[in-house]
């Protein structure tokens, strides 16, 4: 089993930037939706009345990931291809739908997913792609990946 740790650092009106560490070894940087406060433990009428659709980061918790899924979205783009079009989707996040982890550079990008990549220091990241690529090589081998953000 991997275990992986989404660590939220610094929380912004317009994004949320965090840490990914894969088995308590640091990987990359991270870049969501602004954090708004939800978590696992509250129930979903509640989190329904926080989020702001395609503007808010997942609640924390522990998620499993499932690696088997293509997706519809992205199964054709460039960096995409090093996994077939299978995405990191995230299972069971309460008032979240396909919830992936994936490339991009800014928070217009992740309409509630997780981007990875290197911080620019300016609210986005850089050298998404190559940091995608390389989650991929570490994941492929995996059978059972957990997620914790704290």
């Amino acid at each position: 089993m991997k275990q992986l740790l989404l660590e939220r650092i610094q929380k912004e009106a317009t994004y949320t930037l965090g840490k990914l560490y894969i088995d308590g070894i640091y990987y990359c940087d991270t870049l969501e939706d602004p954090d708004r406060g939800l978590d696992d433990n509250m129930d979903l009428l509640e989190i329904k009345k926080i989020k702001v659709k395609n503007n808010t980061a997942i609640p924390t918790g522990t998620y499993t990931i499932d690696l088997n899924k293509v997706s519809p979205k992205f199964k054709d783009r460039d960096w995409a291809q090093c996994c077939d079009g299978k995405i990191p989707r995230l299972n069971n996040v309460k008032g979240f739908e396909a919830v992936l982890i994936h490339v991009g550079n800014s928070p217009k990008n992740t309409s509630g997913c997780i981007l990875v990549g290197t911080s620019n220091n300016m609210g986005g990241l850089i050298n998404s792609s190559n940091a995608f690529k390389d989650l991929m090589k570490r994941l492929n081998s995996a059978t059972d990946l957990v997620l914790t953000i704290k």
